[in-house]
């Protein structure tokens, strides 16, 4: 099973990379975010003439995620269903063929010290407890999206430099990693332990993707069981070379499920 991850950075703008990606690739499962548009305005139709099925939680301009499945969904949840963070168009959950897709686009935290930097750490925090009220480590689970943290130095051009700044914070390693003991394990680390490589590039740096200055902030975790059958986990660069493409590029996990 190859289960993909995509930041389309408006998914109506990204529309032919997406469709062209998908023919070549033939993911099972998509999970895009950034979709920036409202659920009754999404580009239905083009997905399922191939083959799939969508699940989607969007809002105008802003956000957006959506998930994409070859297999049959079976249930879904948008958002956390409270009060907390009732709009935020962030969120989705999927089950299909017994396993649990969980899609995201967690906030970027613009400023440290800012609003959008407090709302980023309780997000993560409130993810956390979402993970622990609704769902077991020892069930069939998959986390994806962009997790809008590189959490070692391996994830960014310059962790000496960026250290600090947003993304590549220690109040987001402790809020990260306090997720991830929930049960769940980076498959691209797993697989790649030593190794430098990214998935988003900057457009405001001048050559960013030419020039390695990236970050890896697009990530696939799995629960134990379901991460042991992860056998490779591919950064397509050569898409975020296309024309007009997002900033950030496809990663794909293949599953022996």
């Amino acid at each position: 099973m190859r289960i993909a991850t995509y930041n389309a950075a408006s998914v109506r703008a990204r529309l032919p990379r997406l469709l062209e990606w998908l023919e070549v690739n033939e993911p099972d499962i998509l999970a895009i975010q950034e979709t920036k548009v409202e659920d009754d305005k999404f580009p239905r139709e083009e997905f399922e003439a191939l083959g799939y099925e969508l699940a989607l939680n969007g809002q105008k301009a802003w956000n957006g995620v959506a998930t994409l499945s070859r297999t049959p969904i079976d249930s879904v949840i948008r958002g956390f269903e409270d009060e907390l963070m009732p709009s935020d168009a962030r969120l989705i959950t999927i089950q299909t063929s017994g396993l649990t897709i969980i899609n995201t686009y967690v906030p970027n935290g613009n400023t440290v010290g800012s609003d959008k930097w407090t709302y980023k750490l309780a997000w993560l925090e409130r993810f956390r407890r979402f993970l622990r009220e609704r769902f077991s480590p020892s069930a069939p689970l998959i986390w994806l999206g962009d997790v809008n943290i590189a959490p070692t130095p391996l994830d960014v051009y310059d962790s000496p430099k960026l250290l600090g700044s947003v993304g590549h914070h220690p109040d987001e390693f402790s809020r990260l990693a306090a997720i991830l003991d929930f049960g769940l394990i980076d498959c691209y680390r797993a697989l790649n332990a030593d190794e430098r490589a990214y998935t988003f590039w900057d457009f405001t740096v001048p050559r960013a993707l030419d020039r390695g200055l990236g970050w890896r902030i697009d990530h696939i975790y799995a629960t134990p069981d379901v991460a042991g059958l992860c056998r490779e986990v591919q950064i397509d660069f050569d898409a975020r070379r296309k024309e007009k493409p997002s900033d950030h590029t496809f990663v794909m996990a293949t599953f022996d499920l």
